[in-house]
């Protein structure tokens, strides 16, 4: 599902961020990725999502060869693979149900389409109820839950969530994590970028380590070892 060789990418002659990294998730894993900062896992997203190229290596996703991709390419990436962001990115003067609608409307998808997607979206995250409402007006957990409803229009193949807990308190943090393992029980690969230790060690899934741009361990059920 996903693979990366001997991948290393600098950007600067000083700054080398990834060192001849190498990574193969399955499709359906769920994977946690950590390190502390400067460990490389920024540039290793961006990579995934097409937003930064590899210096030397290859970054496959699928069938996807998407070392050197085109910029005209990435859109048709993305819809592969769905991010949810520590910050939400909603749009703050749109309600929940047409942030939604917005992802589907800038591919061009007709309104039937969208009349169909939002509503079951939205319901797999528990939000049914309160699509009419403004960012503003919902709380932390439920900014990120719209967040995640809007990663899945495209029913992607790949969930990435980049400290998705970041802005959360305990309590939501675990019903976002219990969410993420839903969605990866409908067959969807998870990768969960996160400094939480105690979400890790919940979880005792696959652990991915990254020290100063190299893979330093991977553990079946791993724990956050840094």
């Amino acid at each position: 599902m996903i693979t990366l060789l001997h991948v290393s990418k600098s950007y600067s002659n000083k700054n080398q961020v990834l060192r001849d990294a190498n990574i193969y998730i399955k499709a359906g894993e769920f994977v946690s990725l950590v390190g502390q900062s400067g460990a490389g896992k920024p540039t290793l997203v961006k990579l995934l999502i097409g937003e930064e190229r590899a210096d030397e290596g290859q970054v496959v996703v699928g069938d996807w060869d998407i070392t050197n991709l085109n910029r005209h390419e990435i859109p048709y990436l993305r819809r592969q693979i769905g991010v949810i962001f520590q910050d939400f990115k909603l749009l703050p003067k749109k309600t929940l149900k047409e942030n939604v609608a917005f992802a589907l409307e800038v591919c061009g998808a007709s309104r039937g389409k969208i009349n169909k997607i939002v509503p079951s979206v939205l319901k797999i995250v528990g939000l049914e109820d309160k699509a009419n409402r403004y960012p503003h007006e919902v709380s932390g957990g439920e900014q990120q839950r719209a967040a995640i409803a809007r990663s899945l229009v495209h029913q992607p193949r790949i969930l990435l969530a980049d400290e998705p807990t970041g802005n959360l308190d305990a309590i939501n943090a675990d019903e976002i994590i219990d969410l993420l393992l839903r969605i990866n029980k409908f067959g969807t690969t998870v990768i969960l970028v996160t400094h939480n230790k105690e979400i890790v060690n919940r979880l005792n899934r696959r652990v991915i380590t990254m020290d100063r741009g190299r893979v330093v361990s991977d553990l079946a059920h791993g724990k956050y070892l840094l």
